[in-house]
């Protein structure tokens, strides 16, 4: 076993002796000797007793030279095999220059300068992937590849997305159906249910959905494949990402939202159908019989409008961030962390301009 690191001082030959194990364990006694050091002249390092030297006792030794050197004293290094003059120039190579400016910190102002910046260089390689988008959509469509998308993003995503609109339309009704029953007008809630469930819920809930859960799929599938330079291979056969990845996933999600869209109103009508029959004495045949006479029939197709627009915001979004992805994992997590961001970011926006634009047009 390697003994403890130590450093004694022979002043009649003027040598100092360097024994032991200078690890990254050992070196405190080593460290407390060095800095009483008062000597100044030529004077002998002896490191041929030293039994283990790891970075930390390679950093030691070359402390220990620039301590003398500061108090007009000179080390000659004596003893020191290979490997361990190795490490010793390796760590001299990485030690800071004296004088050396330490990296300026950036003021608050200059931070949001670079954030700002950063944010506008996004934008323009959004655009830059949209417009390359809008050419490529001349190319053959791969039919294939569409259903397996339109399979993915629409029929798997049917569990989760019915479990949740269903109790959506619960907790609206029963928000909504308290305070209509105190003054007696529980079938109201069949009014209030169905519009916002068909006008704003039903669309914004698959969007959600679907951005968290396709568009995640979409980034990371794109991301790793370019880490493994699949993408790469695609190229040099010939065939574009966008023909072979994006195409298909952006008219799958086309076709497979708003039919989403349609199954969430649905469920949600449902759930609010539930617990107005079961707290608001509103049974089901008044309920049905009463729903259509409850919203004009543009509130059905203003909610059917907004679900292809906020495919294409998640499909668009959701790719271009694959797109973006480094060589590294680290990568991977950030960029969809941010793909599913900023598409629920952008399809709330979408949904607020929907609702002062229909509101001007009367809808």
């Amino acid at each position: 076993m390697p003994t403890q690191a130590s450093l004694s001082v022979d002043t009649t030959g003027r040598v100092l002796h360097a024994r032991g194990a200078w690890t990254v364990c050992g070196l405190d006694a080593v460290q407390a000797h060095w800095q009483r050091w008062q000597h100044a002249g030529n004077w002998t390092l002896d490191v041929s007793g030293i039994d283990g030297l790891d970075t930390a006792g390679a950093w030691a030794l070359q402390r220990l030279i620039d301590a003398a050197a500061a108090r007009q004293a000179r080390l000659q290094l004596t003893g020191l095999s290979a490997p361990h003059a190795q490490l010793l120039e390796l760590v001299r190579a990485r030690a800071p220059q004296a004088g050396a400016a330490l990296p300026r910190q950036a003021g608050w102002l200059e931070g949001l300068g670079r954030i700002a910046a950063a944010k506008f260089g996004d934008v323009l390689a959004f655009l830059d992937f949209v417009g390359q988008l809008a050419l490529e959509g001349r190319r053959r469509l791969r039919w294939a590849r569409l259903v397996q998308e339109i399979d993915a993003a629409g029929v798997r995503a049917l569990p989760i997305l019915g479990l949740l609109a269903f109790l959506m339309g619960v907790v609206v009704t029963y928000q909504a159906g308290e305070p209509l029953k105190t003054f007696g007008a529980n079938v109201l809630v069949v009014n209030l249910v169905g519009v916002t469930m068909l006008r704003e819920m039903g669309p914004l809930l698959a969007a959600i959905i679907v951005a968290g859960r396709t568009g995640s799929a979409y980034t990371a599938e794109i991301g790793t494949m370019r880490i493994t330079e699949e993408l790469d291979a695609l190229r040099s056969l010939g065939i574009t990402p966008l023909e072979m990845l994006v195409i298909p996933k952006l008219l799958g999600l086309l076709i497979a939202l708003p039919l989403l869209t349609l199954y969430a109103s649905a469920l949600g009508i449902f759930g609010g159908m539930v617990v107005a029959d079961g707290l608001y004495n509103v049974g089901y045949a008044d309920f049905l019989r009463r729903l259509p006479d409850t919203f004009a029939p543009s509130t059905f197709w203003v909610g059917l409008i907004k679900a292809p627009v906020f495919a294409l915001i998640v499909a668009a979004v959701a790719c271009h961030r694959g797109f973006q992805v480094t060589h590294s994992a680290e990568s991977i997590g950030r960029e969809t962390t941010v793909s599913v961001v900023q598409s629920i970011f952008l399809v709330i926006i979408a949904d607020a301009v929907f609702s002062v634009l229909f509101q001007v047009l009367g809808l």
